[in-house]
């Protein structure tokens, strides 16, 4: 698979939050008592459009995102999935504006399951191989749904989930305890990413409105399959954009990698132990950054990967870590799919049978650890979807003429206080 870079290095935790101001609607809660699909129908042709539409939606956010101040890191993947989660539930033109940012080239019909196909296949990598803490190697992925106790969802909605995603509905009472089902929540997202995703979800984003959370985990902890040797680390400098330089750990190998240069840049490729996963590295040529930042697109990813060959490097690379946050409601929104964040516009009546669902925000927070064994990473995505019935037509009071008030003790009954304004200017 080409874009292996994001998948390769990332652990995500996904939350989307679908949030309602009225009470829960009465009748049976819908609940899917479907089994996830182990051996989808999906071509490899369906595949591979799948994975071509994600990478570039990744280069497209890439694109969005890189006026960010300092390292950026963030997972396309983990925000795709997300999404085509709670796509499965959009219709009409909040589906299609969905569709064309995402870069959502299948119907949904075939979406969700290559979704399933190419989940199932992440999940299998690394047998055998060794994770960057001495241990095995780590590519585990896990969805779940939290919804409200007592609310109706549409079963297409949930079964779709439960067949494609493995994300069977657990009941929670956002309304009665919301403080203590976003620390459950959170307690999942944790428990899943190894601890390295904590309080994913804000104190206040889950409220007495919340009905609905979708979680997506994924933890990856991989060893080089040449790891750098400790004592070849030294400082070194490392030059920034504007001139400055900083010193830095850097580690040093010399080893056979796939690498490709081109117009004003290099490219090499670092495989992880099992020789399935890696991380591809592109450094342009210091004073061609912003040029070759600028031209950065799927397709030219992808030409640079098809000309990587095996070549003896002399590597010399920093050790990191760092995190990224991101608000990404107006960048999605600018990118293509205003209405699903637009009240009374946006059109998810797969999830619940009405009009009334929208995004009111898309959170991502990623972090990333890269030293001489090898790379662990995490994220988190929280989209935050809203429910607001049509305003009820106001009652007009207008105190333009002489009145009579009174100041009482509510749970007495008593009156403290009695009064008439006949003239307030007076």
């Amino acid at each position: 698979m080409k874009r292996k870079l994001f998948i390769n290095i990332l652990m995500i935790a996904i939350m989307l939050s679908l949030v309602a101001c009225s009470s829960p609607a009465s009748g049976q809660v819908a609940k899917s008592d479907r089994d996830r699909i182990t051996q989808p129908n999906v071509d490899e042709a369906e595949l591979a459009v799948l994975v071509d539409g994600n990478s570039a939606f990744a280069f497209d956010l890439y694109q969005a995102l890189k006026g960010e101040e300092g390292n950026l890191f963030y997972s396309p993947y983990s925000i795709s999935l997300a999404l085509a989660m709670t796509y499965a539930g959009a219709r009409g033109e909040t589906a299609q504006q969905m569709a064309d940012t995402l870069h959502f080239r299948l119907t949904q019909s075939s979406l969700h399951p290559a979704y399933n196909s190419l989940d199932i296949m992440l999940n299998s990598r690394g047998e055998g191989a060794k994770g960057k803490d001495g241990e095995g190697f780590q590519l585990n992925i896990v969805n779940a749904i939290w919804g409200q106790e007592d609310y109706e969802f549409l079963a297409e909605f949930l079964d779709t989930l439960a067949e494609n995603y493995g994300a069977g509905i657990r009941l929670l009472d956002f309304i009665k305890d919301p403080e203590k089902s976003r620390v459950t929540i959170n307690d999942w997202v944790s428990d899943n990413t190894e601890g390295r995703i904590e309080d994913l979800i804000p104190e206040g984003a889950i409220t007495t409105l919340t009905r609905l959370v979708l979680t997506n985990a994924i933890y990856f902890n991989a060893a080089w399959q040449h790891p750098f040797q400790e004592d070849m680390t030294q400082d070194g400098p490392f030059h920034l954009l504007n001139r400055d330089t900083v010193s830095v750990p850097m580690m040093n190998q010399t080893e056979h990698f796939n690498y490709a240069e081109g117009n004003g840049y290099q490219a090499v490729e670092l495989l992880y132990d099992g020789g399935e996963l890696s991380m591809v590295i592109l450094l342009p040529d210091a004073d061609f950054f912003e040029a070759f930042e600028g031209s950065l697109d799927a397709d030219l990813v992808n030409d640079i990967i098809d000309d990587l060959e095996l070549t003896g490097v002399a590597l010399t690379m920093p050790k990191f870590t760092f995190d990224s946050t991101f608000d990404l409601k107006q960048t999605l929104s600018e990118a293509g799919m205003p209405d699903a964040f637009s009240w009374g516009v946006a059109d998810f009546s797969g999830i619940d049978g009405t009009h009334n669902l929208f995004i009111t925000d898309v959170f991502h927070q990623a972090f990333v650890s890269v030293d001489e064994a090898g790379t662990e990473a995490a994220a988190a995505t929280a989209v935050i979807v809203g429910f607001s019935a049509a305003p009820e037509e106001s009652v007009r009071v207008t105190l333009d003429h002489p009145f009579i008030f009174l100041i009482r003790d509510i749970e007495t009954g008593t009156v403290l206080f009695v009064g008439r304004i006949m003239n307030p200017g007076a």
